[in-house]
Order: C-alpha cells, then sequence, then structure tokens
C-alpha cells in the first residue's frame, strides 16, 4: 500500500512516499481502506521528535491520527463491527498511520461515521472532538450556567470545543482574529476577543474553565481570568505528575515534567485555582457520543481545506502555518 512516512525525526523534514505492507490485523483490530485523513499539529510535533521521551516510533513510521473509512476486515473477537461498516477513529497512541491506504485499529478505538457526514468531514472530527469532550466532560465536569474561556477559537479545536460548550449550556468566551470573528459568533461563542487588538485579562473575569492552547506566557495570563476554584486545563503543555503517571513514564521522566510544570502549578495553587494538562486518548465509545450530537444537528465540522493524498506535504506545511479556520484533510480514496 502507498504511505507517507517519517524515516527520521525532523523539524523540517518531508514524509517519503513509500510503498508499505498492508498492517497485519490482530484479534480484536478492524482493518480499515482509508478514505480521508485529519491532519493536525500532532502530526507535526511527532514529526519533529517532541514528543519522542513520551510517544517513541521506530522509522520508518507512518504518520496520522485522524481517519474515516470502510472496514474490509474484522479480527476474530471483534464483536461491534463488519465489513462494510463507514467507521471513523483517532487510533491510539503507538499505533497511529491514517496517511496511507488502510490502517488496523483496535475496535475499542473506532466508531460508526456520522450518516449526515462525507467520509472528508468525518476524518476531520475525532482528535479535536475527543479533545474538547475529554477537557469539558471528563476533566472540567462543564455545567449549565458555568463560564469557559476557550482559547483560539477559529482552530480545529476551538471550533468544535465551542460547539461542545453551548450544547452543555455554558458562556462561551474565546480569542480570534478579526477573518473568523463572524466564524466563532455562528458556532456559539458569546464574547470575541481580538487576539491582535484585546487583552484578554482585562476583559475577562470570574471564569469557571480556562481551556489554554497557546505558549506559555498566554497560559500564566489564563490564571486571572479563573474564580477561585476555577479549572486551568492545557491541551499544549506543560505535562504535570499526573499525566506521567497514567503513561507510565519512567522515573527520570516523571522528574523531569514535575520540573516543567512546577511554575504553573505553583502560581495556579497561589491563585486559589488548579491547573493540569491534558493529552487526549482513542476512545470509541466517546466518540460514540459525538457522532449523536453531530447526526442530531448539534455539532457540525468546520474545515478549511481538502488536499489530495499526493499533496500530504503541502497539507502538512499549510496547517503549521496557524492559518486554518477549523480542519485541513486529505483525501484518500
Amino acid at each position: 500500500m502507498k504511505a507517507f512516512v517519517v524515516d527520521k525525526y525532523n523539524k523540517k523534514g518531508i514524509l517519503r512516499l513509500a510503498e508499505m505492507p498492508v498492517p497485519v490485523l490482530q484479534d480484536s483490530d478492524v482493518l480499515v481502506e482509508i478514505h480521508a485523513a485529519g491532519v493536525n499539529l500532532l502530526d507535526s510535533k511527532v514529526r519533529a521528535g517532541e514528543l519522542k521521551p513520551i510517544l517513541p516510533y521506530r522509522s520508518p513510521f507512518i504518520l496520522g491520527h485522524d481517519v474515516a473509512g470502510t472496514i474490509v476486515r474484522v479480527g476474530s473477537k471483534v464483536r461491534k463491527f463488519k465489513p462494510g461498516d463507514e467507521v471513523y477513529s483517532r487510533p491510539r497512541d503507538g499505533r497511529i498511520g491514517t496517511f496511507a491506504e488502510y490502517i488496523a485499529i483496535n475496535e475499542a478505538d473506532v466508531a460508526l461515521k456520522p450518516k449526515n457526514l462525507s467520509m472528508e468531514e468525518a476524518a476531520s472530527i475525532p482528535l479535536v472532538g475527543l479533545t474538547a469532550w475529554q477537557v469539558m466532560v471528563d476533566r472540567a465536569n462543564l455545567k449549565k450556567g458555568q463560564k469557559i474561556f476557550i482559547q483560539a477559537g477559529s482552530g480545529g479545536v476551538g471550533t468544535f470545543a465551542i460547539q461542545l460548550a453551548k450544547h452543555l449550556g455554558a458562556t462561551v468566551a474565546t480569542t480570534a482574529g478579526a477573518a473568523s470573528a463572524d466564524l466563532v459568533k455562528s458556532l456559539g461563542a458569546d464574547i470575541v476577543i481580538g487576539y491582535r487588538r484585546d487583552d484578554f485579562k482585562k476583559v475577562l473575569s470570574g471564569y469557571d474553565v480556562v481551556v489554554n492552547s497557546q505558549d506559555a506566557k498566554t497560559l500564566e495570563k489564563s490564571l486571572r481570568v479563573l474564580k477561585p476554584g476555577g479549572k486551568l486545563i492545557s491541551i499544549s503543555g506543560p505535562p504535570d505528575t499526573e499525566f506521567a503517571k497514567k503513561k507510565g513514564l519512567n522515573l527520570v521522566l516523571k522528574l523531569i515534567l514535575r520540573l516543567l510544570s512546577r511554575g504553573i502549578r505553583t502560581k495556579a495553587k497561589r491563585a486559589g485555582v488548579s491547573y493540569s494538562f491534558l493529552f487526549m486518548w482513542a476512545q470509541g465509545d466517546q466518540l460514540s457520543k459525538i457522532t449523536s450530537l453531530i447526526e442530531s444537528g448539534t455539532i457540525r465540522p468546520v474545515m478549511d481545506r481538502v488536499f489530495p493524498f499526493e499533496k500530504t506535504n503541502e497539507a502538512l506545511a499549510y496547517v503549521e502555518t496557524g492559518r486554518a479556520k477549523g480542519k485541513v484533510v486529505i483525501k484518500v480514496r
């Protein structure tokens, strides 16, 4: 099969189009013929080797974390799916590889594709949808009437998170450029702050939750908009000690992450709020709940561009510019 592979960790490296073997099916796997694959900044970080200490891959490996396609074969222990099912997924860490013609995925990571979405639209959902769900439902336990500040509202996570937060009954504030203000308002944002023009810490106060996706300076500023007991949840780091425990990292890495996050954890404690880092995980059951929200019209995908499979490198370069509104997708088949 054709696939785009990483031969060597490199920040500016080009993915190589290669002939790779069709993945071997394990007993609990489904083999998916890939129709479309979402492109994420996570792909860029993995290619650059930024996550190598916690997500090591042996080169050459196939990149890609989002997929929509059709099941062509199932393992002997698979009970939930059958050949012909149209599905989507964010394959678990260690088993990525959606920039290809086929992928084997554990059935626990898979959900039926929303019937009202095209393959390209469906491929835009899993990683950002699960990230938003796990931040708001699992970690923040967001309730009706609460206030949440979601940074970078026009990005992949932001466009999904705004819609989910509104569905949960929260008041939503976000940052966006002037060209994206109408988009985030149409998704349900109640307060839109121009990220070039305004300082969000001077506009917002008394918030229950902040979803941070930006740099360390923005992370620290975010503490000031939370009320006592509020939650600062970062999806861009620094990883904390709880994350290290869940990943089962060795003692040295646990110590490093403890030191990296000590500053923000200390400042959060002084401010009377909590800090936590969330690195989303594959979860087919949660994705099925997201499917229901999409099929009911509660949440819609927001897509910027669809690139042909042979232009995968160009798609990744475009995502790296940070200018995409919503998601970028590769059409494989």
